[in-house]
């Protein structure tokens, strides 16, 4: 019996860059495979070309043993072949059935579009396949994981046999995680067959039954979860032995570069988030910010930068009170900052790669003399850039909308860590980036923090706070749940105070946030 899927010789080259060489894939009934490979390695070019958005140059794509030919997304899904991309493709003012329905409307005889059905529809392929959702709910209302949910339903909504997972895992919490591989196995159970990218190596041994690796455009290897392990894979990704617990050194702290007193700020719709929170971040230090997504991180990390202003409370930078922080500001307080939404918040997507490393000195000499920009100054900085953080293609002019979500993190990184700071606040600075890469960013992080830099790191990696940070708080429906050293607790109390177990510190920042005008 033939697999469901085979890929035979599949190339595509862009310019200066060949993505894909040749690539050989097949893929079983009822079999998840996981697809390993550094930043811009090809992975993702590899599944745009299965789902039809690229065409390849050379190659033959197979189901069920019978050649197809894949001309655009409606070939694709017509196929049997879905995709949840890496960043959602969901309008958020609709509701769930709106946004399954989209280009697979359902009409009554009359030509009337007919949302009950789908509604139906949805909630029976929610029940068969544990993805409960409300269909009438409004996308941009729902927490991350449920409208990955959305996203799978709609492949289902559409009878997708082979359903693709772009790092389906970058943006959800530790137990979202873990409730996406459960759904994922039920599919398979319920004879799907999934691929899915991803870099997290721990979720591939455990959660993958066969893994495929490819570098720079080539198949490297293929091993299965029992014969592997995470030193393994790293080395088979990147061609090297990777250090994947970084080395940290014990360093004194120095004074005080950030000082928040009984912040409170509210997110969009004017509902507080943040309740009247105080801590420090010292020269010298790391200063962990654990919490699962969602409980006031994200408007935190925005009025520390100029992103948001605060309803009340002060911040002090470098010892001076910022009654209102201004993000250019920020930056000529020796500020750096990585933000959550790198496409919304870190790029300006149809600029070019050498544009987007200079965005927050582009005023200045030498790249700007008499508001003239010096192009050469510029040009020289990307390459210098390009080459110190391996982004990919090394190409400055090239838009950086066209790079993997990886290497636009990476010009990220690149710009706000290159510079001469006294205080970084970096907000999930490796998601979505290879093994070599956190390893790079890691090391620079921590090499900032040798050279006297404090920094404020916020990630849902509970990993990652564990291993890079010297003293940690927890986050938790807006309020600091835990703060203590790092040495002196562990995973399972972090973890335990993120579920909301701790709550002696919550219930006096309540207070203050009540007392401020919540």
């Amino acid at each position: 019996m033939p697999p469901i899927l085979e890929l035979k010789g599949i190339t595509k080259q862009f310019p200066g860059v060949l993505a894909n060489d040749h690539i050989n894939l097949t893929l079983e009934k009822g079999e998840i495979l996981a697809l390993l490979g550094e930043n811009g390695a090809g992975k993702t070019t590899l599944m745009n070309i299965l789902y039809g958005l690229y065409k390849p140059d050379e190659g033959e794509i197979f189901i069920d043993g019978e050649k197809i030919e894949i001309s655009g997304p409606i070939d694709a899904i017509r196929a049997g072949i879905g995709m949840v991309h890496q960043h959602f493709m969901l309008i958020p003012v609709f509701t769930v059935t709106e946004n399954v329905m989209l280009g697979e409307e359902s009409v009554n005889f009359g030509g009337v579009l007919n949302p009950e059905d789908a509604a139906k529809k949805i909630k029976a392929i929610g029940e068969l396949y544990g993805l409960k959702v409300d269909p009438n709910a409004k996308v941009g209302d729902l927490p991350v994981g449920v409208q990955q949910r959305v996203e799978i339903i709609k492949l289902l909504y559409r009878n997708a046999r082979i359903l693709i997972f772009d790092e389906p895992t970058a943006v959800l919490t530790p137990q979202e995680a873990d409730e996406l591989f459960e759904i994922m196995r039920s599919l398979t159970k319920q004879g799907k067959s999934i691929i899915f990218i991803t870099h997290k190596l721990r979720e591939v041994l455990e959660f993958s039954d066969r893994i495929m690796v490819i570098q720079r455009g080539k198949v490297v290897g293929e091993t299965h979860p029992h014969e592997a392990s995470q030193e393994k894979l790293a080395e088979m990704m990147v061609g090297r032995a990777v250090d994947l617990i970084p080395d940290k050194k014990k360093i004194q702290a120095g004074e005080t570069v950030l000082k928040v007193d009984n912040l409170v700020v509210a997110d969009g719709t004017r509902k507080i988030t943040v309740h009247g929170v105080s801590f420090s971040v010292h020269a010298g230090e790391i200063l962990g910010v654990a919490g699962v997504q969602g409980n006031g991180q994200t408007e935190l990390e925005e009025a520390l930068t100029g992103m948001r202003e605060p309803i009340s409370g002060t911040i002090r930078i470098l010892g001076k009170e910022v009654p209102k922080v201004k993000p250019r500001e920020f930056v000529e307080n020796k500020g750096a900052h990585i933000p959550e939404d790198r496409q919304r918040d870190g790029l300006i997507l149809n600029f070019t790669v050498e544009d987007n490393l200079m965005l927050c000195t582009y005023y200045q000499p030498p790249f700007s003399q008499n508001h003239i920009l010096n192009r050469e100054a510029i040009r020289d900085h990307a390459r210098k850039l390009i080459t110190n953080f391996d982004i990919r293609p090394p190409e400055p002019l090239l838009p950086v909308a066209s790079l993997s979500g990886g290497n636009q993190q990476k010009v990220i990184v690149a710009r706000e860590l290159s510079r001469d700071n006294k205080l970084i606040v970096a907000s999930q600075p490796t998601r979505g980036l290879d093994v070599g890469s956190i390893e790079y960013i890691h090391d620079q992080l921590l090499k900032s923090r040798e050279e006297g830099c404090g920094i404020l790191l916020i990630s849902s990696e509970l990993d990652e706070i564990m291993e890079l940070s010297d003293r940690i708080i927890v986050m938790y429906k807006g309020n600091i749940t835990l703060m203590t050293e790092t040495e002196k607790t562990t995973k399972s109390e972090v973890g335990l105070h993120m579920a909301g177990a701790g709550n002696s510190m919550s219930e006096k920042s309540e207070n203050v946030a009540v007392q401020a005008g919540r």
